[in-house]
């Protein structure tokens, strides 16, 4: 080895950052810039990053339960069918069935319709867990079924009607215009944001610190600091230079409060849906680190036989997961659905295989017994930026899905070599 390459591995090892993330991140970078090249500079402009980020979301969400299921050594191959079937449902009853119980535009439809989405995901997840853990049917099987059957249930339940339009509070969280956050309220939300990622890492040397643990060299703490403060206000500052169109901007600027005169300028600001994305990382990032229940997950993915002999009882562990990733497709199903302000029975197709390759290219072990969910969700903003891009360069659809058909073998490849020289 040369030594300019154990200088390099020096460095970002006393900074704590795993090769895989860098490859991960290093891939996104070399997609983004050869697309912008390519288009002529408008692949990394804020509205397509704006959009990116938007569009991303709905696949990373799930993308985050994913890793659970695979780190267990299962599969869910229901999660776009389910995604479609809820979101139908929950369109439905905020258009045909709430509006007559609490009255057209009340402000209580988009709450019953969110909240209605997220446990009819739990439910029939727990469903399919219970087949899975204590029927002992496989859950190729099991979820393959559901595939079929969520597909079918959605169209039968409008006939196969389009549902639209939905709630205004509701569509909000689908992004858009109107679901962002605006200037002001981003800015602070980007402050907030640093702050917090600060105080995360200091409070982790703090506490490997009074444990005994090694601790980074204060240079590299300080590197993450920056790094971590610096992308999120990055962020902020590339979706609040993104202007709102003149024909929705009397509308934004009277939901604002905003006076409406000539010249005035508007910028969108961060969207809600990366709102979602963010609070559904953060929170699933500290069950898989910080509760049993997550210790139990990999616990179980890494050796099952000898989990159940240790006494973790591995058929409620199955439900568990497969109701959080029912859950957590109901929250796609939401932002989905509300992204597009109608559903059709279109809605989920191949979502399942965008989400399964967000977590194998994110660095999820088919076998078993590891997996992370930043790497999911960067696994999922991999694969939307590959399709943007080849859509974007006018590539068409049939030669995409053979494109990202290929990437995704080719990474789970890269993923065997990488285990078969780190000894992972």
């Amino acid at each position: 080895m040369q030594p300019d390459q154990n200088t390099a591995q020096n460095f970002f090892s006393k900074l704590g950052i795993d090769l895989r993330l860098l490859g991960m991140i290093g891939a996104l970078a070399v997609l983004c810039i050869m697309f912008d090249l390519i288009t002529g500079g408008r692949f990394l402009t804020p509205r397509n990053l704006f959009n990116l980020s938007v569009q991303t979301a709905s696949v990373a969400v799930m993308a985050t339960g994913m890793v659970f299921v695979i780190v267990t050594r299962n599969i869910d191959l229901s999660v776009g069918s389910l995604l479609g079937f809820i979101g139908m449902a929950a369109a439905a009853i905020q258009v045909h069935v709430l509006p007559d119980i609490v009255g057209l535009g009340h402000w209580s439809i988009w709450i019953i319709a969110a909240v209605f989405a997220v446990l009819m995901g739990a439910v029939i997840g727990a469903m399919q867990g219970w087949i899975i853990g204590y029927l002992t049917v496989p859950a190729f099987i099991v979820t393959l079924g559901g595939f079929l059957v969520y597909r079918g249930a959605m169209w039968w339940i409008t006939q196969g009607q389009t549902v639209a339009p939905l709630d205004p509070s509701f569509r909000l969280m689908g992004g858009g215009a109107d679901g962002t956050l605006g200037e002001t309220l981003s800015w602070i939300f980007g402050l907030v944001a640093s702050i917090a990622a600060v105080g995360l890492i200091l409070a982790s040397r703090r506490r490997k610190a009074s444990h005994g643990f090694t601790v980074k060299p204060v240079w590299a703490e300080g590197i993450l600091i920056a790094l971590a403060a610096g992308l999120i206000l990055g962020y902020v500052w590339i979706m609040n230079s993104y202007k709102i169109a003149k024909g929705a901007l009397p509308r934004i600027a009277e939901a604002r409060g905003v006076e409406m005169v000539d010249g005035l300028v508007l910028n969108h600001g961060v969207a809600i849906p990366v709102i979602i994305l963010l609070g559904v990382t953060i929170v699933m990032t500290l069950v898989s680190t910080r509760t049993r229940f997550g210790r139990y997950v990999y616990a179980t993915g890494g050796n099952p036989e000898a989990a159940e002999l240790s006494g973790i009882n591995t058929r409620l562990l199955t439900v568990k997961v497969f109701s959080l990733m029912g859950a957590l497709t109901g929250i796609s199903a939401i932002i989905a659905s509300a992204r597009l302000g109608a559903v059709d029975v279109g809605l989920g197709t191949l979502d399942e295989l965008r989400v399964i390759a967000a977590a194998v290219i994110g660095g999820t072990a088919l076998s078993g017994g590891f997996g992370t969910i930043y790497g999911a969700v960067i696994g999922a903003l991999i694969m939307q930026t590959l399709q943007s891009g080849m859509a974007s360069v006018g590539v068409d659809a049939p030669l995409q899905s053979i494109v990202v058909g290929m990437v995704l073998v080719f990474a789970v490849y890269i993923d065997i070599v990488y285990r078969r020289k780190t000894g992972a």
